[in-house]
C-alpha cells in the first residue's frame, strides 16, 4: 500500500498539498524541521494542529548546526524585509535564504522513506515562489528525483503538488477543498499573530483578498 511523507511547515503551501494528497497518497508522516528560525515554535504548533487535524503522526527534527551556519535573516538578528524592501525580489530573497534548506530537507525526508518504506515525498513548492527561489522549481524537483535514484533502495519521488499554482489559486484550491487555513502559519516572524508585513504574510494576505476571503483575514491578522 503507498504511504508518504510530507514537508511541513504549517505554512500555507505545506498545508494545502497535505490536504490535497491527504488520501491519494495515504499521507501519514509530517516532519517540521527547527532550524533556529524566528517563527520556529509557531511553525511546530501550527504543523503539530495540522497533524492532529488529520490524524497523522509528526515528527520535529532539530537542526542547530544549520542555524549556526545561517546568516540571513530568518535565523539571524537582522530584521526581515518589509514594504519597499520587497519590492527587489532578488535581494529579499537573499535575506531569507537558509544554505540548501529544501535541498536537506528533502534528503532527510529520503532517508526516513528508505528506511521505512514510504514511496513518495511532498513538498509545497509552487509556481510563484519558483519565480525567486530556485529551489521550489519542477527543474530542482526533477534533479532531488534522479539523485534518489542513486543514494536510496527504493528511490522515493518528490512531488509538488501545487507546483503549476500561484497563491490566489492555491487559496482559491484550499478553499473549494475545506482545508482548515485557520491552522495555518505562513509570517516569517515569531509573534502571537502573523505580522501581515513580511514577504510570506504579504504573499498570504494578498491571495485571500483576491478570493474576497475576509473570514481568513480576520482569523490570521487580525
Amino acid at each position: 500500500m503507498t504511504k508518504s511523507i510530507v514537508l511541513l511547515s504549517g505554512g500555507l503551501d505545506s498545508l494545502v498539498s497535505l490536504g490535497l494528497k491527504r488520501n491519494e497518497l495515504n499521507v501519514s508522516l509530517a516532519l517540521t524541521f527547527d532550524y533556529g528560525q524566528k517563527s520556529a515554535q509557531q511553525e511546530i504548533d501550527a504543523s503539530k494542529k495540522i497533524c492532529e487535524y488529520y490524524g497523522i503522526e509528526h515528527v520535529v527534527i532539530k537542526l542547530d548546526w544549520l542555524k549556526n551556519i545561517t546568516q540571513t535573516s530568518l535565523v539571524s538578528d537582522d530584521k526581515i524585509p518589509t514594504g519597499d524592501a520587497l519590492n527587489d525580489g532578488n535581494q529579499s530573497m537573499k535575506s531569507v535564504w537558509v544554505p540548501n534548506r529544501n535541498g536537506l530537507f528533502l534528503n532527510i525526508a529520503g532517508s526516513f522513506a528508505d528506511s521505512y518504506g514510504y514511496d513518495y515525498i511532498l513538498i509545497g513548492a509552487n509556481k510563484e515562489e519558483a519565480q525567486t527561489f530556485s529551489d521550489n522549481t519542477q527543474e530542482f524537483i526533477d534533479a532531488i528525483n534522479k539523485e534518489f535514484e542513486y543514494s536510496t533502495q527504493n528511490a522515493p519521488k518528490v512531488v509538488a503538488p501545487l507546483i503549476n499554482y500561484i497563491k490566489n489559486d492555491i487559496v482559491m484550491l484550499a478553499l473549494d477543498s475545506g482545508i482548515p487555513l485557520e491552522l495555518t502559519r505562513s509570517c516569517y516572524q515569531g509573534g502571537a499573530k502573523h505580522c501581515g508585513i513580511c514577504e510570506s504574510c504579504v504573499r498570504l494576505k494578498n491571495s485571500l483578498l483576491a478570493n474576497n476571503d475576509q473570514k481568513y483575514i480576520k482569523v490570521l491578522f487580525e
